[in-house]
């Protein structure tokens, strides 16, 4: 049994794409709290050309990756609807699950939701920790929640840039070092 690949156009082809996409992505995500259109649109559209180039129309290929979009987009959609992430979130996974597929789609949305509680607990112990319980519950709840409780006044509406402010952590970060893990144990099966 082989431990690695054989290696081949596709395999650099797809290495690199979805390398580049994921770090992009979570350094944008991590220091500016959104992941652009200009990076996840043009990426999705190449993940549907490399499907039909490499892997043709079925599984896998690209009815595969229409089901990996339905997964990632569609979970994350739902999501964001419920006010439970963004919309740079919902693209991010749109456009990486075309490029990998359903299974490994859905291996990545497990361990970055794992990654995400892991590191939301541990954020929120060390706030407790450092601010205590009142400023942290300051810091990450929304907007007039504490003092609206005094009054029963109703708060004023939150921002966007108040949300962002809020949000514990990058849901890019996550992502890419989940695909990282998905792709190096799949990667002996590649085409996946």
């Amino acid at each position: 049994m082989h431990l690695m690949p054989e290696i081949s156009v596709q395999l650099i082809l797809f290495v690199i794409c979805v390398g580049a996409f994921t770090v992009l992505s979570a350094v944008s995500d991590y220091r500016t709290r959104r992941i652009p259109n200009k990076l996840t649109v043009p990426v999705f559209f190449a993940g549907l050309v490399y499907q039909v180039a490499f892997n043709g129309f079925g599984r896998p290929g690209l009815a595969d990756a229409g089901l990996a979009f339905l997964l990632g987009f569609g979970m994350l959609f739902v999501l964001w609807l419920i006010g439970g992430g963004g919309g740079g979130d919902v693209k991010l996974m749109g456009a990486l699950s075309v490029w990998i597929g359903f299974k490994q789609t859905l291996l990545v949305l497990i361990l970055s939701t794992c990654l995400v509680i892991a590191g939301t607990m541990y954020v929120m112990v060390s706030s407790a920790f450092s601010r205590g319980i009142r400023g942290t519950q300051k810091r990450y709840l929304a907007t007039g929640k504490l003092e609206s409780n005094k009054t029963n006044a109703k708060p004023p509406a939150e921002t966007v840039e108040q949300r962002k402010n809020r949000r514990i952590m990058a849901f890019g970060v996550p992502v890419a070092l989940a695909t990282w893990a998905v792709v190096l144990w799949k990667l002996p099966t590649f085409p996946f």
